[in-house]
């Protein structure tokens, strides 16, 4: 059985202040008491901005119990240069490399908009995407349905990258649910189901809901399925409005801890 390890994508919301952390805590102590709640982190900023190793090493020794993922800059996966992506890949290696050095990596998330299609040029892309992350432990989160098809799933086992485990709404454009197991790695992402707002102008309200205990029970199923054929699963939420991605984190090891899994530690 594999090891489960369940948290947030991100952490530093200042909406949390109040209902996940106490009032009063400061934005520089937010990694801090996120560490005390869960084993790992999903960290986004990175898509936004290049990390850098100093940055990253700090938020290491800040919570040094935490397993980070995380999220592939923009340039290598929306705003693609086929003049710059290798150079924007070695800054981002680079940047990431201090976390796999103590440990503490837990995967490298490559999220794909729907714009990604499935063809020779994109395929070739990804194949040197992949090799240029070197031995990184990676997942590929694939916002096309044409990805899911068997020529995907043989390619991704042959790297030993991850295919990236949906929850999200069942809309006419939405991606397949499939948990199948392309790696030691296993890795859930867990959007939330507002099918009225998925697509609309207010990001914010995307994310803006709480999965009931009966959709929870579901996902806990799901991730012990995927657990069988895994060393290591992964399994974020992203409902982060209000802090309910957190409730929704909680209540789900909790379910798990009543399983033959253990949640904490790494």
């Amino acid at each position: 059985m594999a090891r489960i390890r369940i948290g947030t994508s991100g952490y530093s919301y200042t909406e949390w202040v109040g209902p996940v952390y106490p009032e009063g805590t400061k934005a520089g102590e937010y990694l801090e008491r996120y560490g005390a709640l869960f084993p790992t982190v999903e960290l986004n900023f990175s898509y936004y901005r290049m990390p850098e190793a100093e940055q990253l090493l700090a938020m290491h020794r800040q919570s040094e119990s935490l397993l980070f993922s995380i999220k592939a800059h923009e340039s290598l996966t929306h705003t693609i240069d086929t003049a710059t992506w290798r150079n924007a890949a070695a800054t981002f290696r680079s940047a990431v490399s201090p976390l796999q050095e103590n440990g503490v990596l837990g995967a490298v998330l490559l999220q794909f908009p729907y714009s990604f299609h499935y063809d020779p040029d994109r395929r070739r892309y990804l194949d040197a995407l992949v090799r240029s992350l070197g031995n990184f432990p990676l997942a590929v989160e694939f916002r096309n349905g044409q990805w899911y098809n068997n020529r995907t799933l043989d390619a991704l086992r042959e790297r030993k990258v991850s295919l990236v485990s949906l929850d999200m709404p069942e809309l006419q454009s939405s991606p397949p649910i499939m948990d199948v197991t392309t790696s030691p790695l296993a890795y859930i992402r867990l959007h939330g189901r507002n099918k009225e707002t998925w697509w609309g102008s207010d990001s914010a309200a995307r994310y803006d809901y709480l999965y009931s205990e009966k959709e929870l029970a579901a996902i806990a199923e799901r991730v012990r399925g995927m657990a069988v054929a895994a060393q290591l699963v992964l399994v974020y939420f992203n409902n982060h409005r209000r802090g309910q991605a957190v409730r929704n984190a909680m209540a789900l090891q909790k379910l798990l801890a009543l399983g033959e899994v253990e949640p904490h530690g790494r």
